[in-house]
């Protein structure tokens, strides 16, 4: 529960963030629940709900990953909530993953998430847009 609360305020404090950046209209902050059944359970979806971030929870059981994606012109923030795991990043050496860390992923970055471990590795992924 007390992972649940941090990862709450971790993604109101970006969107807060995203939202302070922003000259446009306000948006409103808002908290969601972590509680879907497994998978991959995307929560911030994008305009008009922000301005352009988007986010999520994944569950992934031992042995199984994401599948390879990019990142395209977005970056994107990994905080492990529970279990370990590693990222997988084209042309690099993997990225270990473990409960209580954040990993970034730079923008236009092919990279796949698998679970190494023996528990369920759960966690929170949050991908936004760079302006240059």
């Amino acid at each position: 529960m007390r992972n649940l609360q941090l990862i709450v305020t971790v993604l109101s404090i970006l969107t807060l963030g995203s939202i302070a950046a922003q000259e446009h209209t306000a948006l409103e902050p808002a908290t969601f629940p972590l509680d879907c059944a497994g998978g991959d359970c995307p929560l911030l979806k994008g305009s008009p709900q922000t301005r352009g971030m988007r986010g999520g929870s994944v569950k992934l059981m031992p042995g199984e990953s994401v599948g390879w994606h990019s990142t395209s012109e977005n970056e994107e923030a990994l905080v492990i909530v529970h279990g370990s795991g590693v990222a997988n990043i084209e042309g690099r050496s993997n990225v270990p993953l473990k409960e209580k860390t954040l990993a970034y992923i730079p923008p236009s970055t092919r990279h796949n998430v698998t679970n190494s471990g023996t528990a369920v590795l759960e966690y929170v992924w949050v991908v936004a847009p760079i302006h240059q």
